[in-house]
């Protein structure tokens, strides 16, 4: 989500590190900040906004001579967009960059503030460096201090920081977020987050693994893994190509997207699980107090995900919950009473239609919630609270990992809701949470998977449309499988419940209709297969979707044995991706720019 860069050498350090942070603005920020030590002395520069911001903050400020530069882009997750919120962040003589979540930030916060430290900030992240400067204290050395500063660390970061005492130097910590170091010839080192800011500057780059941390000065560079073992760098060749780079080596924006779900419902899930609980420190309790309805309002793909939580929230935490298109709520004069939580769904927070059924709830006097993926966007600038999916930029028009995101949040607020309505027991609580701490595992892209997909993807290029079947929460999924596939490839699709076929749809039926069932295990599976079954008796070409064989079918994806249908979902959620993703490329598609799309709608 953020962005990361830094530098240790000779030359004009602002300059590189406004450089690199330009290369990173595709990924998406509301603020940006650097500090250079030089001399033994800092200089530090934040701004809100886009980095022509920063730049004009920083154009009186030249550095000619020996520094230690860090800088950073911020996607807001613990506080508003702000300076104060921007990194670096200061301590009393060193500061800091970091990307990633502090699970146990809160804690180490309240200790840190009972023995008298001042936090300018709301973040997470200002929680390392005064941890560091307690440290520091009572360490022998800076390192020493830094070492102990990650080990008392819970959570996923990519961290450098620079302290006055040692003002050659840089140190790096690196857990679950990117970040990479360059070398050249002239013995300059560089940081960042992804390829792109390095380009033109290195020849060679190290890709730290999760769990290295060490330090880099002008003359050493030291990593330790995370067992404490020292180890080499292992440097190779860096790509020429920028944009290639900010594709990590995918064909599309849209196939690394897929590929980085597993990593973002990480960072969604971060900070928000206990054993038995959820925890949404961005929310109070109180904004349930006399709810009796939920109704979910969205477009498109966050249409799809509200529809999940539908089937959640009155599964888990047994409340009336209904769910609106935005463009058809606005104008059906719907009676909207008080005793309603009303809750907005957005990628941008800027969506136009929904945008208006959020003021028409805050005018008829409703608690407003948003889901969104946007700090600082005029959805949650309106709403009355708002929970962060921190899903990163999605630069495919498609999305992929905005709508695998949202549902994670609503899984997790369908629980947070039980728990406090005690419509669940504490048990059944921490099963659930349990299931959800598998997401991430559940979503990664096997290499096998993928290419019977490509294999398989040949078939379904021609044929008169698409059905895409499920019953339950598999039949909002089917939806956003067949919207999908008609946004990149173009082809007919349709979703539809499974038990629907034979009220009408059926009559499409034979070898040039093309269904993909989902066929979960663990949720009506009988139902599911019967329905297919109907589909194939009347010659439809049939591709199961299900970990059981299907002999009915004409194709088979197999999926994984899970223990819970949800974890069957995200699994399936995957494929219908990948499987859109292949005929689009084998029908020649610009799949991340498709015709006639745009990717935030802010027009009605």
């Amino acid at each position: 989500m953020c962005g990361i860069v830094g530098y240790l050498g000779q030359k004009n350090t602002k300059e590189i590190l406004l450089e690199g942070l330009k290369e990173l603005e595709y990924r998406g920020y509301d603020s940006a900040g650097i500090a250079v030590l030089s001399d033994g002395e800092f200089s530090s520069f934040k701004a809100v906004g886009k980095l022509v911001n920063l730049e004009e903050k920083t154009k009186d400020f030249v550095t000619d001579a020996f520094a230690a530069g860090i800088g950073h882009t911020r996607w807001a997750t613990h506080g508003k967009p702000t300076e104060l919120n921007a990194h670096p962040h200061v301590g009393a003589s060193s500061y800091v960059v970091h990307n990633g979540i502090i699970e146990n930030y809160a804690p180490l916060k309240k200790e840190l503030q009972n023995e008298g430290v001042t936090f300018l900030s709301q973040t997470d992240t200002e929680v390392i460096v005064h941890q560091f400067e307690k440290n520091q204290k009572k360490s022998t050395n800076s390192f020493e201090a830094f070492k102990k500063t990650i080990s008392e660390l819970e959570g996923a970061y990519a961290i450098l920081l620079v302290t006055k005492s040692e003002d050659d130097t840089i140190f790096f910590a690196k857990n679950g977020s990117p970040m990479l170091m360059g070398i050249n010839a002239e013995n300059e080192k560089y940081f960042a987050s992804s390829d792109t800011p390095l380009i033109g500057q290195c020849s060679d780059v190290n890709y730290f693994e999760d769990g290295d941390y060490g330090y880099v000065n002008a003359d050493e560079i030291v990593i330790f893994d995370k067992m404490g073992n020292k180890k080499e760098p292992h440097f190779t060749k860096l790509s020429t190509n920028k944009l290639s780079a900010q594709k990590d080596g995918y064909r599309f924006f849209m196939e690394k997207e897929i590929y980085e779900q597993s990593s973002v419902i990480s960072d969604t899930l971060l900070g928000r699980l206990s054993e038995d609980a959820v925890v949404f420190d961005e929310i109070d309790t109180s904004l349930f107090d006399s709810i009796n309805e939920i109704k979910l309002c969205a477009c498109g793909t966050s249409y799809h995900s509200a529809l999940c939580a539908s089937y959640m929230f009155e599964r888990h935490a047994k409340i009336k919950t209904s769910v609106e298109v935005a463009s058809e709520l606005r104008y059906r004069e719907p009676v909207l009473t008080q005793d309603t939580l009303f809750v907005v769904i957005s990628q941008s927070g800027e969506t136009a239609d929904t945008l208006e059924t959020l003021k028409m709830a805050k005018a008829a006097g409703l608690k407003t919630l948003v889901i969104c993926n946007v700090d600082n966007s005029s959805m949650v600038r309106m709403a009355d609270a708002s929970i962060l999916t921190r899903a990163g930029v999605e630069k495919g028009v498609a999305s992929t990992k905005a709508f695998a995101t949202q549902v994670v949040v609503f899984w997790m607020l369908s629980l947070y809701v039980a728990k406090r309505n005690n419509s669940m027991q504490t048990q059944e609580i921490a099963e659930q949470i349990s299931l959800l701490r598998e997401i991430p595992k559940s979503v990664i892209v096997e290499d096998s998977m993928h290419e019977r997909i490509k294999r398989l993807s040949k078939r379904y290029l021609h044929g008169h449309g698409f059905f895409f079947i499920g019953r339950d929460l598999f039949y909002p999924l089917a939806l956003e499988g067949a919207l999908k596939l008609k946004e990149i490839s173009y082809l007919h699709a349709e979703g539809y419940p499974s038990g629907e076929m034979k009220h009408g749809p059926i009559a499409l039926a034979d070898p040039e209709l093309f269904t993909i069932a989902l066929l979960p295990k663990h949720l009506l599976y009988e139902k599911s297969r019967s329905n297919a079954e109907e589909l194939s008796a009347r010659d439809s070409t049939i591709c199961a979707i299900s970990p059981i064989e299907f002999d009915k079918a004409d194709d088979f994806i197999k999926t994984k044995e899970h223990g819970h249908y949800m974890l069957e979902f995200f699994e399936m959620m995957v494929v219908v991706q990948l499987l859109s993703l292949e005929i689009s490329i084998r029908l020649g598609n610009d799949v991340d720019m498709p015709r006639n799309l745009a990717k935030s709608v802010t027009v009605e």
